[in-house]
């Protein structure tokens, strides 16, 4: 069962020598396109935390918008190729203006474009993950996007609120900031109620909390309320305090660290996961899944057991050896991912066996295990 952490606002804030910020595109968008003013005051309060000692990953949106603003469009693209190319045409000018802001203040900058599959893939992760850890030992920012010009909708990362939460979990950060256009969490939407009520802190995620979130806020960005939601989910499961605060107050960055009480306090939880679980929980997508018997249910869920052949029922869609799979019971309540030892084909030859039939059915056996408890992350029971 998920535990309810005691560090505080103060206690995070204090203890944060690892900073993953994440600025959206309602902050860095003016009504004629990247706002360089804002840029360069954001950059400015990040430069002043390097100062601090503390190490910062930035996770920009505006890319597009850039790109919107350099080509003369006047609203979003619709199609896949035309956001693309917006995108292609925008990063050259996002990154230029962030290392022409980063240079006033004697601070190098670089550039990390993340997929999906980077993320997917434990190799390319782990690879992204030291190239990150490189560039802050050499005290450089690494300014993180995702890469949409050759992304598309059925691979997307989805939105930068997701992307910063996989980026903290990737580079164990101490702290998360969201920074947007509103100054955090409300009981009910502030634009059309006028009573909401702000949230200074959420001491444990429930389902409520998606309630109270919003839709997109804006044409320019692809995330609201609701992606922050699920972002602070990912990352306070995974032991990360998170806050979201206005990006568009002055000095919002400093105000944070010097203790100024504003934004939606997230605590994390109190039990933090290995960072192979959190990967497993958070960043891969299941290519299929796997129907466990009540045995096999309580023997995982109850007994932190392996998942064993004789346990399984069912398997649907088909995968190969390694794959993340979601783990789910007869009546389809997910129990939690984990990699596969075995292709989609072979399980289905040999579950509801005996690990020591194995070898008889398939002519080999390399594992007892269809799934080992080290790559397994079931909900709750790993937090």
């Amino acid at each position: 069962m998920m535990i309810t952490s005691t560090m505080s606002r103060t206690e995070a804030i204090r203890k944060a020598r690892r900073v993953v910020v994440k600025v959206g595109s309602n902050i860095l968008t003016g009504p004629s396109g990247l706002n360089i003013e804002v840029v360069r005051s954001i950059s400015a309060q990040l430069c002043w935390l390097c100062d601090q000692e503390i190490q910062v990953v930035l996770v920009t949106s505006g890319a597009v918008s850039a790109g919107m603003r350099k080509i003369g469009l006047t609203k979003k693209p619709s199609s896949i190729p035309e956001r693309q190319a917006a995108a292609a045409a925008g990063q050259a000018v996002l990154m230029m203006e962030y290392e022409h802001a980063f240079d006033l203040h004697g601070k190098k900058v670089a550039q990390i474009l993340l997929t999906a599959e980077d993320m997917n893939s434990r190799k390319r992760y782990l690879n992204a993950r030291n190239t990150i850890h490189t560039l802050l030992d050499w005290k450089i920012v690494p300014v993180i996007n995702e890469n949409d010009t050759v992304s598309i909708d059925e691979i997307k990362l989805g939105d930068n609120d997701n992307l910063s939460a996989l980026v903290a979990m990737m580079v164990d950060a101490d702290l998360l900031i969201n920074l947007t256009d509103i100054d955090g969490l409300y009981d009910k939407d502030p634009r059309t109620n006028h009573d909401a009520v702000l949230l200074s802190e959420v001491n444990k995620m429930t389902s409520e909390l998606e309630d109270m979130a919003s839709g997109a806020g804006s044409s320019i960005g692809t995330g609201g309320m609701l992606t922050k939601i699920k972002a602070a989910r990912k990352a306070t499961g995974s032991g990360i305090p998170m806050l979201i605060a206005k990006g568009s107050q002055s000095g919002i960055l400093r105000d944070i660290f010097n203790g100024v009480n504003c934004g939606t306090y997230f605590r994390p939880s109190e039990l933090k996961p290995s960072a192979k679980k959190s990967w497993i929980a958070f960043t891969v997508k299941p290519k299929g899944t796997i129907v466990l018997d009540d045995g096999a249910v309580k023997a995982v869920m109850v007994n932190g057991k392996s998942l064993l052949p004789s346990g399984i029922v069912e398997v649907i869609n088909d995968f190969g050896v390694g794959a993340p799979v979601e783990i789910i019971d007869r009546s389809g309540n997910v129990l939690g991912t984990g990699l596969v030892n075995y292709s989609s084909s072979n399980i289905r030859c040999i579950m509801g066996l005996k690990s020591t039939a194995i070898e008889d059915v398939l002519g080999e056996k390399p594992y007892d295990e269809v799934i080992h408890r080290d790559n397994m992350s079931i909900s709750g029971t790993d937090y």
